[in-house]
């Protein structure tokens, strides 16, 4: 692990705990912490890229673990609506799962401007209470 990106690019969602209606019941730890840690905001890269995930004070699994404290990413790839923590999070090619438990993955996109971001999701593919949610970074693929 590289601790010195460990404080950049990340965010825990402020969204707080939901109410009643909220399908998404798998607490997150308080503390927790998910972010990018490469590429790092505004790269450039030349086509395909290695994305590396990371997450502080939770743990990674497979899709399926209801083990406490642990789920799995989502990366989330040029996606503009906002994320709804009452659905499970949409699998297609905005949406890659990672239900395996990878903390990196091999990404080809067009060239262009992108962003990228991950969410993570529970034992059911749902985001967890509250949703945990990395910054948005925007990278450059020539």
């Amino acid at each position: 692990m590289r601790h010195a990106d460990t404080t950049r690019g990340a965010v825990v969602a402020t969204a707080g705990r939901a109410g009643e209606g909220f399908a998404g019941k798998t607490p997150a730890a308080k503390d927790a912490y998910l972010y990018i840690i490469w590429p790092l905001d505004g790269t450039q890269e030349k086509g395909a890229f290695w994305c590396r995930f990371g997450l502080r004070n939770m743990g990674v699994t497979h899709a399926g673990d209801t083990t406490a404290n642990m789920g799995h990413h989502h990366l989330f790839i040029d996606v503009t609506d906002p994320l709804d923590p009452n659905e499970p999070i949409p699998s297609d090619k905005k949406h890659l799962h990672f239900g395996a438990g990878q903390t990196e993955a091999r990404i080809d996109l067009p060239p262009g401007p992108h962003t990228l971001q991950l969410v993570l999701g529970d034992a059911e593919h749902i985001p967890f209470d509250p949703p945990l949610v990395s910054k948005k970074i925007r990278i450059i693929v020539t």
